[in-house]
């Protein structure tokens, strides 16, 4: 059963969409083995492997996060991958873009070793199934964005090089994704100290990530932390999933304590 927070992102992403991408998303929202395999990826996720969360809701944020990094973009006049490529247009990008976001830690249903490719084993026929009823007879939109899903799932932990704007967008959308809330279930359940606490720590003071249209560059994220710890999660977590996307070029990033000025880091 879907929590009450994960009922409002529902209702959040809704009522934010139009056209072919909220016909995705209420597809998408809807499936029932959609929300068995994120509901146990996040299982596998903390209790199992007492990392953050990788379920549900933090899906469902990246998704959101992406739509918003992409229409901010576009709205500087920004052309993607599809576009210039003459393979598609902006919406189709976003189509592409919002399945890889909402899809991608379902691997971590199987483990957290190569969950990228785990996601695109156990979601390959869904988004077959999916692309059929958004693009129907349309073979080549089909096979085009499913492609560009399968890269934006394959390159969201910036461990494999990636090359499309589109795709660069879900990995700087994932990393986005550290406010405290992530850690909140592993810090309850924590019963002990061990080696990689510094993770769950570091996101815990992690308070509010901003992502909005820039002054010098398109597009400003701005973080902002209760403590120092949380500089470990910009400069560990984030900035290493932004030197590995091909939107960094776009970005000013900066990150401060609440009360005291901000750092820039781009």
């Amino acid at each position: 059963m879907k929590s009450k927070f994960e009922k409002q992102l529902d209702k959040s992403i809704l009522n934010n969409l139009e056209g072919k991408l909220l016909q995705l998303a209420e597809i998408l929202i809807s499936d029932k083995e959609i929300e068995i395999l994120q509901d146990y990826a996040n299982t596998v996720s903390i209790t199992r492997l007492n990392y953050n969360d990788h379920g549900p809701v933090h899906m469902r944020k990246v998704a959101s996060n992406s739509i918003k990094i992409m229409n901010i973009l576009h709205n500087a006049g920004i052309k993607f991958n599809l576009e210039t490529e003459n393979y598609g247009t902006f919406d189709d990008s976003r189509i592409a873009i919002f399945t890889a976001a909402f899809l991608h830690d379902i691997g971590m249903s199987i483990g957290r070793d190569g969950h990228e490719r785990m996601t695109i084993t156990l979601t390959k026929e869904k988004i077959i199934e999916i692309l059929k009823t958004i693009y129907p007879d349309d073979l080549r939109m089909q096979l085009v964005i499913k492609s560009l899903i399968f890269e934006g799932i394959i390159g969201h932990m910036g461990t494999q090089k990636i090359h499309s704007l589109e795709a660069g967008v879900v990995l700087v959308a994932d990393g986005c994704d550290m406010e405290g809330g992530r850690a909140r279930i592993p810090l309850i359940m924590e019963s002990g100290s061990k080696i990689g606490d510094i993770h769950k720590y570091s996101s815990a003071a992690i308070k509010k990530v901003y992502i909005e249209e820039g002054k010098e560059n398109p597009l400003r994220i701005q973080v902002e932390m209760s403590e120092s710890a949380g500089f470990f999660q910009i400069e560990e977590v984030l900035m290493k999933k932004i030197n590995m996307s091909p939107v960094k070029k776009y970005i000013e990033l900066y990150a401060g304590v609440i009360g005291q000025d901000l750092k820039r880091y781009l």
